[in-house]
């Protein structure tokens, strides 16, 4: 395994691996996200009687609620994705944002909703990688990016994260996360060849270029740049009820998708999600957040 020692200076953003994915088309995204277009786990606090737009908006509030943000103060969203978490931050806590995507679709698509906001705040979408930012901030989110970063970057990923902060500042890390092998022999799961054929088939074709990280890695490599662990909350049954949802918005609307781009894709996106949400309810898989505080 490689040991994160990069630094960030020199690194070039994985622009490619992202772009393959989620510059596939928003149209097709559409069909199975809601109006936030939030694509990652949302946090079904109400149960099933909530839809896929408020679990949406209550994860975002979840993960809001953990930064301890303050009028004016800026936060940075790293992997802001279609932009739904700065609009949130900005409506409910009057902070100035800054957003990072190394998607188009996404950076435009943001911007262009942030620009429609009538706020006096400063409000920002950047097509752009974290390891070229390197301007001040005072809370930082990170909902889904680290999935993208590559274990040979995390040591790069958490100290530039560390060196934006103030002291005192919190940073909120929010991904998937996996067992290690001595943690799935010590669960009892079977390592079947139809769960490394999936874990490969994910890291191939879904998401290229993607790492998911153990729990003791982002524990081991977030405290090595210096943070303190403050919380960290499982979603895990939340996800494997997002997977689910999605999964039955995408077969609902079968013919669209294959109109907007082919039977093939569809298959495969159908794949994802229901093999996905079988990983989450099994726990070979879990979503993490986890509370980072700079001392």
């Amino acid at each position: 395994m490689a040991d994160g020692t990069n630094t960030a200076e020199g690194l070039t953003p994985h622009f490619e691996d992202v772009q393959a994915h989620y510059d596939l088309s928003d149209d097709f995204f559409r069909l199975f996200l809601d109006r936030t277009q939030m694509y990652t786990c949302a946090y079904w606090l109400g149960g099933d009687d909530m839809t896929l737009e408020e679990a949406q908006i209550a994860k975002i509030d979840l993960s809001l609620g953990k930064l301890d943000l303050r009028p004016g103060m800026t936060l940075l969203d790293l992997g802001c994705g279609w932009g739904a978490a700065m609009l949130r931050a900005i409506e409910k806590y009057d902070v100035n944002v800054v957003g990072l995507t190394l998607s188009k679709n996404q950076a435009a698509y943001a911007q262009k909703t942030l620009d429609e906001l009538d706020s006096p705040r400063s409000k920002r979408a950047l097509l752009e990688g974290w390891e070229r930012f390197h301007e001040p901030v005072d809370r930082i989110v990170a909902i889904g990016p680290l999935e993208h970063v590559g274990c040979d970057r995390y040591t790069a990923f958490f100290e530039r994260a560390y060196e934006l902060l103030p002291a005192g500042g919190t940073f909120l890390l929010h991904t998937i996360t996996v067992l290690s092998e001595r943690e799935i022999i010590a669960s009892g799961l079977p390592l079947t060849p139809a769960i490394v054929e999936f874990s490969d088939f994910m890291k191939t074709v879904i998401f290229p270029g993607g790492y998911l990280p153990t729990i003791d890695m982002v524990k081991e490599f977030s405290a090595k740049a210096g943070f303190k662990l403050k919380r960290r909350q499982s979603l895990q049954r939340h996800y494997a009820k997002t997977l689910d949802v999605w999964a039955a918005n995408l077969s609902a609307r079968k013919e669209e998708a294959i109109a907007i781009q082919s039977e093939e894709v569809y298959e495969t996106y159908m794949r994802y999600l229901t093999g996905c949400a079988n990983l989450f309810r099994k726990g070979y898989t879990d979503l993490n957040q986890f509370t980072l505080r700079k001392p």
